[in-house]
């Protein structure tokens, strides 16, 4: 801030308008002492969370509906040609969309690509399986299982934050 007087465009006269008062003290972003904090404003990111108390869920529209469902509902996702088949416990539904980008709409609530057909929820899964080529088999909770190719196999790291008694699967 400068101690210029203040004054406001009318037309084509400047005018000077009365002094605020400088008793009320200036904010972080504003004070001159304080350009180092200034510049952490500009760094700002919006918190992605969800507000508390909000419940999460997942619109899909299925036979002239749309429903919403948790995404821990959903165990895994398979390619179908154009379309996708969205896996629960108690049932199922085709959605036209391309597995690529469901995997990118779901990545963010814990699915992983483990084929380029398949997405599972990383909650759901209960083992892995080495194969003998390099592949892996992984079963989710209610007894499917999926084969992880070797191209995706990377993915499994996500799965659990300790590997205990194991070596990583990019460490094989």
């Amino acid at each position: 801030m400068t101690d210029l007087p203040r004054a406001k465009l009318s037309g084509t006269v400047l005018k000077e308008l009365p002094e605020e008062p400088r008793d009320v003290p200036l904010g972080p972003a504003v004070h001159p002492a304080a350009p180092e904090r200034g510049s952490k404003i500009a760094e700002f990111r919006p918190r992605s969370e969800m507000p508390p108390g909000k419940p999460i869920k997942i619109a899909i529209k299925t036979k002239g509906k749309i429903l919403l469902i948790p995404p821990g509902d959903i165990l895994a996702v398979e390619a179908e040609g154009n379309y996708v088949l969205l896996r629960r416990a108690t049932d199922s539904h085709l959605l036209r969309e391309s597995i690529s980008t469901m995997a990118e709409k779901l990545e963010a609530y814990g699915f992983i690509r483990i084929h380029r057909s398949a997405l599972v929820n990383g909650s759901s899964v209960d083992e892995i399986h080495p194969g003998t080529s390099g592949e892996y088999m992984l079963r989710i909770a209610g007894g499917r299982q999926y084969m992880v190719s070797r191209t995706y196999k990377n993915n499994l790291k996500s799965l659990a934050h300790a590997w205990i008694g194991t070596q990583t699967f990019a460490d094989e």
